[in-house]
């Protein structure tokens, strides 16, 4: 089979907002969406999504209630917006540099907080898949740091996982910020972990395997959970924070081998 190594390797992004929970929002939705679809995000799905919450009687019974969310995603679906009531996200299958991906969260963060007046932040996140594609005949561990080979066997290895966690610091804001490092390794198609929502996103042709190969997943996720100011300038200052954290564990998960295969055409600007 001849695979074709991307470069760089990262095929879905996710950056996320929690603020103050707005009840009304529903009311500012149409001002929201036709902003955006003036910005090239045309399509417009409402959702409603179940949620479970349990009363405190001395029995507890479970309540379901509707939670209402919006896709607004471009025209092409390799990008896009999903807004509920208490954040705002925005993922991409088609990710260039961390500048572009931050400045469009954040503009689209800002024409919210114009339009419904957000008072604080309460999470600020962001996430990276990273696939791992060897070319021919070429083990996936020649990409991968020691510390995530697992363990070796004669048999024909289907799927393992390993998964760390870290404390981190963000100076100089005194946040403390929680870092998760997770390497999927299995023998298959390029998917998603189960708890990632592409949300009708398209994956680029170039991660599309046609026939199950043996592959990795990087999966780095890394946030801050504090009560935040509505302050875009130290949003987007967090944001680079939290970006050059994942920069480095990718780089600590990865050999030299696959930092050159990635980058060596690119500047390495992610």
């Amino acid at each position: 089979m001849t695979q074709i190594n991307p470069s760089p390797p990262l095929y879905y992004a996710l950056v996320q907002a929690r603020f103050n929970p707005i009840a009304a929002m529903e009311n500012y939705i149409k001002s929201i969406q036709d902003k955006m679809r003036l910005e090239g995000y045309t399509l417009f799905t409402p959702q409603e999504l179940n949620q479970l919450t349990f009363n405190k009687n001395a029995q507890p019974q479970a309540i379901v209630t509707k939670l209402p969310r919006w896709q607004i995603t471009k025209q092409d679906q390799t990008a896009g917006f999903i807004l509920d009531p208490a954040s705002l996200t925005y993922h991409t299958t088609n990710y260039t540099t961390h500048e572009q991906f931050l400045n469009e969260f954040l503009s689209a963060l800002h024409w919210i907080h114009d339009i419904v007046k957000l008072e604080h932040l309460s999470r600020i996140g962001l996430r990276y898949l990273n696939a791992v594609l060897p070319h021919n005949d070429e083990p996936v561990g020649k990409y991968l740091d020691n510390g995530l080979h697992g363990i070796v066997l004669s048999e024909t290895l289907r799927y393992s996982f390993t998964e760390s966690v870290f404390d981190t610091e963000l100076k100089p804001f005194g946040l403390y910020g929680t870092l998760v490092s997770r390497c999927h390794y299995r023998y298959g198609l390029l998917g998603y972990p189960p708890d990632i929502e592409p949300n009708d996103l398209k994956t680029l042709p170039h991660f599309i395997l046609k026939e199950p190969y043996s592959h990795a997943v990087l999966d780095i996720d890394h946030f801050t959970d504090h009560h935040m100011p509505i302050d875009f300038k130290q949003c987007k200052e967090i944001l680079l924070a939290l970006h050059a954290k994942i920069k480095n564990t990718l780089g600590a998960m990865t050999t030299d081998y696959a930092q050159q295969q990635w980058f060596k055409k690119t500047k390495n600007s992610r």
